[in-house]
């Protein structure tokens, strides 16, 4: 059963990316402010649900929030900052976005850069925790799926329509085959099917 608040004085908003490890595309991130009574029986960590389970959710949240907002940094990007401070840059690009300012920031994971003067909470699994943080992981996962959806209709041969970006052994397989593409994070190190073998 996941928490409602971490607190009730003050107006919280739950954070949290998507394609973190990826090898290819953005890293998304959400933001998100619920009601203090919002509820509903499937909400949970993104990643502890089916596809179809998160697809149900988003229209849910985003009608029954009080703010929320998506944003993204590109790989190329990622390649120049880096992947954490490309996470916390698709966050704060998240709450310049909000409607309603939030005085609390709860963020899924151990580490943030403070975001003006607005205090914030780091807590690892969050999203397994809060229920604003969960509903920001299914936004994030959400649209950063739909994004790589397109993607894979310029890139088909490396399957992003499956594994969205992730290093799995058919992606790897495929950049053996056809090398990286202008979508693929050329900062991180990435490995072929080829070079694993090595």
């Amino acid at each position: 059963m996941l928490l409602p608040y971490l607190q009730k004085i003050f107006i919280e908003a739950g954070l949290d990316e998507a394609g973190r490890g990826c090898y290819a595309g953005p890293v998304f991130a959400a933001a998100v402010i619920l009601p203090a009574d919002f509820n509903h029986p499937l909400l949970n960590d993104s990643k502890q649900l089916q596809e179809k389970e998160r697809d149900l959710l988003r229209p849910i949240i985003e009608k029954e929030s009080i703010a929320f907002a998506v944003a993204s940094v590109d790989n190329k990007e990622i390649d120049t900052i880096n992947i954490l401070q490309a996470s916390f840059k698709a966050m704060h690009l998240c709450l310049d976005q909000l409607s309603t300012t939030p005085e609390l920031l709860l963020i899924d994971g151990n580490r943030f850069k403070i975001y003006k003067t607005i205090t914030h909470q780091c807590i690892i699994k969050g999203d397994g925790i809060y229920t604003s943080i969960a509903a920001a992981s299914i936004l994030a996962k959400t649209y950063r799926d739909e994004y790589m959806q397109q993607l894979h209709h310029e890139f088909p041969h490396y399957g992003w329509s499956n594994n969205k970006g992730y290093g799995t052994a058919f992606h790897r397989e495929a950049i053996t085959v056809h090398g990286l593409c202008p979508y693929h994070r050329k900062s991180f190190n990435i490995h072929s099917a080829e070079a694993l073998i090595d």
